[in-house]
């Protein structure tokens, strides 16, 4: 470009829409991934930076359109309707579902597709889990797709996604027989932090067909490319080029506004035939996106920009007609204005009569910079014009009467929205749309009670109790304007909320205050009285408890009706066995094994995880694992998502209990980071974790650990989580020798059990209690404590508490005294644990016994004795107490029975044991770690540290050392089984 000025008028430029320019790479990539196998494709930058520009490109090629792309964009609107981007992109392309064979499943379709529905199954009727729901509608909502014959589903501005959306993409990536690739573009700086969308990037990074693009701005030189593709590809000169990039950052975006504008300025012009411009210092090129939108904006006629106004407040693309009469010009004036628009590049063709702008911020900005009263008025006129649209369009009709500051309006289309995500399955957006209005919507208060009771309270999973919604309902108890039955439902809503995200104190008294303001409607209060009676809050006592669910036994007797007494039944059956009443067992049996309906499959799957963690609680072992292993199955059949969850981490909870140790630790975070933020599973994996972390001798970090469950727990009021999280915790402290820490902990915890009175939960903190008095020389409150517990427990069943209280008296025999009678208590004390079965507990019994044992003169039973016990620690994989015990064996001596009258490890000097002997034979004889445990029927674990002990003992560091060394002693392989056959 010549540097000289014009010798002629100029004439505005005609600039031209640009190429696609710098993205060559990024293009050929996402094209061979959407026409190979299912793909995700992710194309992630800041605004302006060409996302869409580079996917329209992608889209546009022969070979991706014969995949039948979809494409979807979504809105920056507050109000979102469920999976709204996707149902409109279908809207738009097919008008019916007629010629898809649909199965039953499809009914859960009709409230998105309300103008279907003639079309469609049945409606399969509404499911009591909130997971549940939602997946039958992502599977629903899958089948459409394939039957539409959809390849490819494309959500542009995927950081504005409701949550069911993302829950929609997710669970199109995870099906295990995938026929839809996603391309999905995004702003990663917008994505809120814990947001789905994080998720599906981080499971989209790797793998064939996977790709993510991460767009930059343009360099100078592409910058300089991409403005002379705009100016009939003349050549743009350094210094033009470099001063462009320096005041747009290289954002094509940017680029081309400031280009356009440039031209309508006459900063650029054509004279003599050929493109001249101004001196560099007289052009000033505006310095952001806004900026130069809404110059070029001003700059044009009246008519044409009331058009663009009237598109601005739309915000997504849109018929003619539509925009034209927003805008509220006369017809002929409205046409000639949109064409004004388009020749001039304000606005752009995005479909066949569809008008819209080039990028969103232009069309923010536009929107932002109307006058108060103009905009309101448009929006006004928006949402009347649409409101004649059939299916009514509830969000953006919602959206549109906000902006207008007609708040009944809104409200009446806000409820409509809520209630049709409620009917689709999205409680969590029909959560969101309530809390909205409940916060900002000026309900008149039998609207308030009305959205209360409305709430889908099983779908408030996590710590929705640092959300305003908790904090919304809150405020609407204290409103004066409500009566006491009003401000009942209210509460009762409130209390069974914070029940349900783990914060049982809180909601227990909620619950009261709410029955006690419904007492003329105790039908109402049923569920809330229910809920006390099988409460964990510690402050609540069991004779409570007992009162509450006598009189719940009375409701579902004479009043309650007969679709609702299998839950009430169920929750009975809980409250009975957690206050531990051995009647609840028989009441357990009369529960049915089949169902009839969606609500009974509801509450079998619940009764199995109750009454599975319940039997936890007893000692009940097998049949725990028998409940939870089917309430668990039954989850993921259904689509039961948090029940799911909770039994997989209840059983992990066993897990430990019963030393399935392999791999723990592991399993406990997988489960944990699945379940989200849900409460009471993250405690529970804690616990479990800080349990095993314990045991593996790394005493600082399962203190943290207990500590934050045990803290956590209290606060919540989950009663016999925070008595487990306390016994272990003060284990933890008496083995750091800190005594009066473990006092503490012991005795808040006791205490609690005291007032409680649910003897049941003092099977853990009961012994350790008892232990760590008789450390401290308090045997009067240890004897006390005894006979407190013993009578407690008198009448229940419990094979737990059997073990219990063995170990409480085992603990009570003065040993240095009477060695003989107390390594009888401790055998009593080992076999009542063995027999639930619960190892590790066992195994410590035995410890204790072989050390009174040998206290008592019997030194080659105590010798043998620590020996089996130090084995079965060993390969219980309870790394700490094992170590323990070769301090305990070397310390034993020739006087204990060590074969060469040296002191070594293990007890046997620098001898193999029996059992590193039957490991070392069989390495020799060709096998891997993992056969030999299955030969020897033993864990890896224990293989491994059986063969790290011999060489040790060898002086070696590896296998093969250790195989050379051990044969040069005479040690011969072990003969497989099969050949001595």
């Amino acid at each position: 470009m010549g540097r000289g000025a014009p010798d002629a008028a100029p004439e505005c430029v005609p600039a031209r829409p640009p190429r696609l320019v710098g993205r060559r790479a990024e293009l050929e990539s996402i094209i061979q991934a959407l026409t190979g196998a299912a793909a995700t494709v992710l194309i992630e930058g800041e605004a302006g930076v060409g996302k869409s520009r580079l996917l329209r490109e992608a889209l546009h090629t022969h070979a991706v359109q014969a995949r039948g792309p979809l494409v979807a964009m979504c809105l920056p609107f507050k109000e979102a309707l469920t999976l709204q981007p996707v149902v409109d992109a279908v809207r738009q392309a097919r008008t019916g579902p007629a010629g898809i064979e649909f199965t039953a499943l499809a009914g859960a379709l009709r409230p998105l597709f309300p103008e279907w529905a003639h079309q469609l199954p049945p409606d399969p009727g509404p499911l009591g889990d909130a997971g549940a729901a939602r997946h039958r509608l992502f599977r629903a909502l899958g089948e459409l797709l394939e039957g539409l014959g959809i390849e490819i589903l494309v959500i542009e501005d995927l950081h504005w996604a409701d949550d069911a959306t993302l829950g929609f993409l997710l669970f199109l990536a995870a099906e295990h027989t995938r026929r839809v690739s996603l391309v999905l573009t995004y702003r990663p700086e917008e994505v809120p932090a814990g947001s789905a969308l994080r998720s599906l990037a981080a499971r989209s990074t790797t793998g064939a067909g996977h790709v993510r693009v991460r767009l930059a701005p343009l360099s100078v030189s592409h910058s300089a490319e991409l403005v002379s593709s705009m100016l009939d590809d003349e050549h743009v000169s350094d210094a033009f080029a470099r001063l462009l990039h320096r005041r747009t950052e290289g954002l094509p975006l940017a680029l081309e506004e400031s280009v356009r504008l440039l031209g309508d300025r006459r900063d650029l012009v054509r004279s003599h035939g050929e493109w001249v411009r101004r001196a560099l210092e007289e052009i000033s090129v505006p310095p952001t996106i806004r900026d130069a939108v809404l110059e070029r904006f001003a700059r044009q006629p009246p008519d044409v920009r009331q058009v663009v106004r009237a598109a601005a407040v739309l915000t997504e693309p849109a018929e003619e007609s539509l925009i034209a009469h927003i805008s509220a010009l006369p017809a002929r004036r409205a046409v000639a204005a949109a064409a004004a628009a388009l020749r001039s590049g304000t606005l752009i063709e995005q479909a066949p009569g569809r008008l819209g702008f080039r990028h969103i911020l232009a069309a923010r900005a536009v929107h932002d910079d109307i006058p108060l009263h103009t905009r309101r008025a448009l929006h006004l006129r928006a949402a009347q014009a649409l409101e004649q649209t059939k299916p009514a369009p509830l969000a953006r009709l919602a959206h549109h009467f906000r902006e207008a500051g007609a708040r009944n309006r809104w409200s009446h289309y806000a409820e409509r929205a809520g209630d049709l995500a409620l009917a689709s399955g999205d409680y969590q957006n029909a959560v969101a749309m309530m809390q909205m209005l409940l916060a900002e919507g000026e309900l008149p208060t039998e609207g308030v009670v009305r959205w209360c009771q409305k709430f889908p309270v099983f779908a408030c999973t996590g710590y929705l109790g640092g959300t305003d919604l908790i904090r919304t309902l809150r405020s609407l108890i204290d409103d004066a304007a409500l009566d006491v039955v009003e401000r009942g439902r209210i509460r009762l809503q409130l209390g069974r909320m914070l029940v349900l995200t783990g914060q049982y104190g809180a909601g227990a008294a909620e619950l009261q205050c709410g029955i006690s303001e419904l007492a003329d409607r105790p039908l109402e209060a049923v569920g809330a009285m229910s809920a006390l009676a099988r409460t964990v809050a510690p402050w609540l006592s069991v004779a409570e408890q007992r009162r509450w669910l006598d009189r719940v036994t009375e409701l579902a007797r004479t009043v309650l009706p007969q679709e609702y007494r299998l839950t009430m039944l169920v929750e009975r059956v809980t409250a009975m066995l957690g206050m531990g009443d051995p009647a609840g067992w028989k009441a357990a049996r009369q529960i049915p094994a089949t169902i009839s309906s969606t609500r009974d499959a509801v509450d079998l799957t619940r009764a199995d995880l109750n009454i599975g963690d319940e039997a936890i609680l007893w000692g009940h072992y097998g049949e725990a694992r028998q409940r939870l292993t089917a309430s668990h199955r039954s989850a993921v059949e259904r689509g039961f998502l948090r029940m799911r969850d909770l039994a997989a981490t209840t059983l992990i909870h066993l897990d430990w209990h019963t030393g399935a140790w392999e791999g723990l630790a592991e399993r406990a975070a997988a489960v944990a980071a699945d379940a989200g933020d849900e409460p009471l599973i993250q405690l529970d994996a804690s616990l479990v974790t800080g349990h095993v972390t314990a045991a593996a001798g790394d005493l600082d970090a399962a203190a943290d650990r207990l500590t934050h469950v045990l803290v956590d727990s209290r606060a919540r009021g989950l009663f016999s989580m925070s008595l487990e999280a306390a016994a272990a915790l003060a284990r933890v402290r008496l083995a750091q020798g800190h005594l009066d820490e473990a006092l503490r902990v012991t005795e808040e915890g006791w205490h609690a059990v005291l007032r409680k009175g649910v003897w049941l939960a003092a099977a853990d903190i009961a012994p350790i209690r008892v232990q760590v008095l008789v450390a401290a020389g308090q045997q009067a409150d240890a004897v006390e404590l005894v006979s407190a517990f013993a009578r407690g427990a008198r009448g229940c069943t419990a094979p737990l508490l059997k073990a219990s209280l063995a170990t409480c008296r085992a603990h009570m025999i003065d040993a240095p005294r009477k060695p003989a009678r107390a390594a009888a208590a401790w055998a009593a004390a080992a076999t009542a644990w063995e027999a639930l079965p619960r190892p590790y507990e066992g195994l410590l019994a035995r410890e204790a016994q072989a050390r009174c044992l040998a206290a008592a003169g019997e030194g080659d039973g105590a010798l043998a004795l620590l020996v089996a016990t130090r084995d079965g620690l060993c390969e219980l994989g309870a790394r700490h107490d094992a170590e323990r015990l070769v301090g305990a064996l070397n310390s034993a001596g020739p006087k204990s029975g060590s074969r060469n009258g040296r002191r070594g490890p293990l007890g046997y000097g620098d001898q193999l044991s029996p059992r590193e002997l039957e490991v070392v034979r069989l390495m020799l004889a060709g096998l891997t770690n993992p056969e030999i445990a299955r030969t020897l029927a033993r864990s890896p674990k224990t293989i491994a540290v059986q063969l790290k002990s011999a060489m040790r003992k060898h002086g070696v560091a590896s296998r093969t050392a250790l195989a050379v060394s051990v044969m040069q002693a005479g040690i011969e392989p072990a003969v497989p089984a099969e050949e001595t056959s």
